[in-house]
């Protein structure tokens, strides 16, 4: 286990680096770095500038040890927002310690109190360490959906035609 309670903290403008940072470590665990083209000043001007993402950091102590970023989506179905978690990361040194869960349960009850009715995100299939880690949580995989995206010279092209 952790060794205190982990404590929250909302990042502020100057963490954008440190974002990154963490950013950066998903990437590579998710063999996926060479894809990542953010950089500090995209991430002050859309998540901090443009509001369009928050972050959250698990800290032991004074030290973060894993973040969360995520932001609100729209369910029709239920007539209401639910939060979308893009990223969750803890620094491999403090895994197993409880720290995924305490963010996730952080997502959680964020998303209660915000009157949200549900949090949902997407796993990589080959990820079974957290595939199992999120079942054990109860949380459900979306068997029966896709997810497609348009993204570049595509999303592009599409745009102008």
């Amino acid at each position: 286990m952790y060794t205190e309670k982990p404590v929250f903290r909302y990042a502020q403008k100057s963490d954008s680096g440190l974002i990154l940072e963490f950013i950066k470590a998903l990437a590579d665990y998710e063999k996926m770095l060479s894809e990542v083209v953010a950089t500090e000043e995209l991430i002050e001007e859309w998540i901090f500038d443009k509001k369009k993402a928050e972050v959250i950091f698990a800290c032991d102590g004074e030290k973060e040890v894993g973040f969360a970023l995520f932001f609100h989506n729209f369910s029709t179905f239920l007539g209401r927002s639910g939060i979308y978690l893009e990223d969750l990361y803890v620094k491999p040194e403090y895994r197993g310690r409880g720290y995924g869960k305490a963010i996730l349960k952080e997502l959680a009850r964020t998303a209660v109190e915000r009157g949200c009715g549900r949090l949902e995100w997407w796993c990589l299939d080959w990820n079974r360490p957290s595939i199992d880690f999120y079942l054990s949580l109860g949380a459900e995989p979306m068997t029966d959906w896709t997810v497609y995206r348009l993204a570049g010279d595509t999303l592009k092209n599409l745009a102008e035609s």
